[in-house]
């Protein structure tokens, strides 16, 4: 063969790289269950930051004065949309046991759409609190910095929110008197409203309120997590990577799903009707 036609032949194309997998030549049930187990004990590791949290919360509020916030329509709705959001996830893992490709993906972004709902919601009522100053407020320091604070029981009081409307001032449980006209405070058991404890209260309430706002992050960032599983098993359905015979993604994130859903009601309740 001639140098030319060595060097004029076409070389042999490479192998294509295969994707590596962990559970490569292994029972299919050995990693269904693997995959279980992570996912419990995800849930459980968060159930575990959730309670350390909420414990610090409730002892640091122990003889504090503390507010106590009514929520706004917007998160009572974004309680329906995320208890909603249950049913189509779990009639996506019951469709695609059954074969229904389609009708498993058509689920799964109703679910995803009433998460993003979830979200918008969730967004639009901490904004309205936000407005009524039951958020971070930031102050400006004599020295330049910036001091923030959370529900900040002074601008309440001056501001938009109403009391026993938007909310009401408490110690140990029990509200305060309250005086609209002067907008003063009194202990719960001054009747005659004689005594103006404001100061104090402005001085000693929500010192733990910092807990409220890590909670609530937290949640917030385990929601997103939630909506990108939502968007990536959406993805492997429509590529096949989810089918009849392969439904473990599918399982766990419908678990870390409804999961998600029953941690939002505890911190409802914990946050805006036990507290």
């Amino acid at each position: 063969m001639s140098h030319d036609a060595m060097n004029t032949t076409d070389p042999s194309p490479e192998a294509p790289k295969r994707k590596f997998d962990v559970f490569e030549g292994l029972d299919p049930a050995v990693r269904d269950r693997t995959k279980k187990m992570l996912m419990y004990f995800i849930v459980f590791a968060v159930v575990m930051l959730f309670a350390g949290f909420t414990s610090a919360y409730i002892v640091s509020n122990v003889g504090q004065f503390w507010v106590h916030i009514e929520a706004p329509r917007a998160l009572w709705i974004s309680n329906a949309l995320i208890l909603a959001s249950s049913l189509p996830m779990w009639l996506s893992l019951r469709a695609m046991k059954k074969g229904q490709t389609m009708t498993s993906f058509v689920h799964l972004a109703i679910t995803f759409v009433l998460g993003i709902g979830f979200t918008v919601m969730q967004l639009q009522g901490w904004g309205e609190l936000q407005e009524k100053g039951m958020g971070w407020t930031v102050d400006e320091l004599a020295s330049g910095a910036k001091a923030y604070r959370w529900n900040s029981i002074d601008q309440l009081i001056e501001g938009p929110a109403q009391w026993g409307t938007d909310f009401t001032i408490e110690q140990d449980g029990t509200p305060l008197n309250y005086r609209p006209e002067t907008k003063q405070l009194f202990a719960s058991d001054d009747v005659l409203m004689a005594r103006d404890i404001t100061l104090d209260v402005v001085r000693t309430s929500n010192s733990s309120a910092g807990y409220l706002f890590i909670l609530i992050l937290i949640h917030l960032f385990h929601l997103a997590l939630g909506l990108a599983y939502l968007l990536v098993n959406g993805i492997r359905i429509l590529k096949g990577q989810i089918h009849p015979e392969d439904t473990i993604r599918l399982h766990t994130g419908g678990v870390y799903w409804h999961f998600l859903g029953l941690l939002w009601v505890y911190l409802f309740a914990f946050l805006f009707l036990i507290h």
